[in-house]
């Protein structure tokens, strides 16, 4: 076995060159693979040495990038997986490790990791705006691609009860708009229309941009993927255009004084702080007396109560008047809030390969399990997407099963896409087709990959426009391999071989799909990756792209 490299996962900050920590710059100049999204790749680009690799690939690609960091520092190769910000905050950091948890991964035994952090944009962001997150604060994604919308508006509203600061990522994108206009809602109804925000896009970056406007004109300004907005609490406020949400230091100090009048411990004392709470009653101390008696006497008849237990402070109190109302018998009992986080489980749904008739029980089945708060999209592919928040996914694919459907991961995996036979009637390309989705079927690969198969040589359900194309042709199959099936030189996979004996089809089809596996880019198609190779399982790429002439456009006067 090769020695193990080494996984840097690179929080790069918010992409200027004089808040990136040397730590970072180390670890990209030291690697020997950069993986990251586009945009992140051309940030750091100026860092990036020449004889480094570099992988970069589009934004709903970051499995496929984990995947590929681990394969090639199993490998022994040194590779830093970016992210802007902060890499463990919204990053890389937790991908990877689940990427290498998956692989029965221990810090003892294998691939070594070192997280690097960046700064968030939180913080850069709240640097820029003045000193908005002084106070307790915190961060919510409002992206439910991967958390059902339901949570994470509990989230929302939870901090606008709590009065934390907030700070909005991911507020809203071409096809997610209602999120930050829901968002509002929530926060209006805990907050003044007046409270201060701030409007961050791309902090330290060429086109950065900072707007100061409130809560309820918020929507009126620009918001888009590369905003932070960051959201005041009740005692934020506007000074020169600078948010600032004060610590509580005019409690403790004269501000505007030379000299403090009381030391630190003077300023514990009862007489320096009268609002403060009194630690044996819980009461401030500058409230009535008569209610501090009542107190104590509600306090000393509970105690006669509770068999003559030692007095107790307002800590111990609350926990014996908690555990009547539970119903506990132990004072001492602790009672903890549990509550199951749903995650939006998606998976594809098919009666068959070549069966495309859904059952009664099948449409029943779907409609159960997908209830009112999930969604179901037909495909091209003949199957069907289902989006399900849930928190138990295995009783999902149980019902599903039940109802006899086929069960696929969606994503970057591959793809069987059959005809329908004729309605079963051209039954002699069927097995291999079920033998092809029983083996190869939802197999994660480094993009989206597709397998058509036609029974016959019509080929009508369009088997040449797919990454490998099957033909069952006079009882032996035809291959076609590296189809593009979209754009201004799309064209049909390349013939590489005739007359494929049946039990041979699956095995030839086998070795493709895992040399492409085993060897693609993220993100890289397999007509890309076969031009690259120039050849795959022995068949020479051919450039099948169409010959365009674009004539010259008319000159008007």
């Amino acid at each position: 076995m090769s020695q193990l490299g080494k996984l840097y996962v690179v929080g790069f900050g918010p992409g200027d060159f004089k808040h990136i920590t040397t730590r970072a710059v180390e670890a990209l100049q030291e690697s020997d693979f950069i993986i990251g999204y586009k945009t992140y790749v051309e940030l750091i680009q100026d860092l990036i040495d020449s004889n480094t690799a570099v992988i970069s690939t589009g934004m709903t690609e970051e499995v496929s990038r984990a995947q590929e960091a681990v394969r090639q520092a199993e490998n022994g190769k040194k590779v830093a997986v970016i992210s802007s910000g902060d890499s463990g905050v919204y990053g890389m950091a937790g991908l990877v490790y689940e990427v290498l948890i998956e692989k029965g991964w221990t810090e003892a035994t294998g691939v070594e990791i070192e997280v690097i952090p960046g700064i968030s944009a939180i913080n850069s962001c709240a640097s820029l705006l003045g000193a908005p997150v002084m106070h307790d604060s915190c961060t919510i994604s409002l992206s439910d691609h991967l958390t059902p919308w339901d949570l994470i508006a509990k989230r929302v509203e939870a901090a606008a009860m709590a009065d934390f600061v907030i700070a909005l990522y991911n507020p809203r994108s071409g096809r997610r708009t209602r999120q930050i206009v829901e968002t509002q809602r929530i926060l209006l109804q805990y907050r003044s229309p007046e409270t201060p925000v701030g409007l961050v896009k791309s902090a330290y970056r060429d086109r950065q941009n900072i707007i100061i406007t409130n809560l309820k004109d918020m929507l009126n300004h620009d918001i888009g993927m590369l905003t932070t907005v960051v959201i005041g609490n009740s005692s934020t406020f506007l000074y020169d255009n600078k948010m600032i949400t004060p610590r509580g230091y005019q409690r403790k100090y004269t501000l505007n004084a030379d000299k403090q009048p009381l030391k630190p411990h003077q300023r514990l004392k009862e007489e320096a702080e009268p609002w403060a709470m009194d630690q044996e009653t819980g009461i401030q101390r500058s409230q009535n007396i008569d209610q501090v008696s009542v107190f104590k006497k509600v306090e000393q008849e509970t105690v006669v109560k509770a068999a003559a237990k030692p007095t107790m402070g307002s800590y111990q109190l609350a926990l014996e008047a908690l555990s009547r109302v539970i119903g506990e018998q132990e004072s001492s009992a602790t009672t903890y809030v549990h509550q199951e986080m749903e995650s939006i489980f998606e998976l594809a749904v098919s009666p068959g390969v070549a069966n495309k008739r859904f059952t009664p029980k099948q449409m029943m089945t779907l409609a159960e399990v997908v209830g009112e708060k999930g969604t179901m999209e037909y495909t091209p592919n003949h199957n069907i997407l289902l989006k399900i928040p849930t928190t138990t996914p295995d009783m999902i694919t149980a019902k599903l099963q039940d109802a006899n459907f086929i069960l696929s991961p969606v994503g970057d995996v591959v793809t069987i896409k059959a005809c329908d036979f004729c309605d079963g009637e051209k039954t002699g390309g069927i097995p291999y087709a079920e033998e092809l989705q029983e083996k190869l079927g939802g197999l994660q690969m480094p993009k989206e990959f597709n397998i058509g198969f036609n029974g016959c040589g019509m080929a009508c359900y369009k088997a040449v426009m797919e990454d490998v194309g099957i033909v069952y042709r006079k009882g032996k199959f035809d291959l076609f391999v590296g189809a593009k099936p979209v754009g201004r030189t799309a064209h049909p996979g390349q013939p590489v071989a005739e007359g494929i004996e049946p039990e041979k089809i699956v095995e030839a089809v086998s070795k493709i799909v895992e040399e492409y596996r085993q060897n693609a880019h993220p993100n890289e198609r397999l007509f890309k990756y076969f031009k690259r190779a120039k050849k795959i399982q022995g068949y020479t790429y051919q450039d099948m792209s169409p010959k365009i002439e674009i004539e010259p456009a008319p000159c008007g006067d």
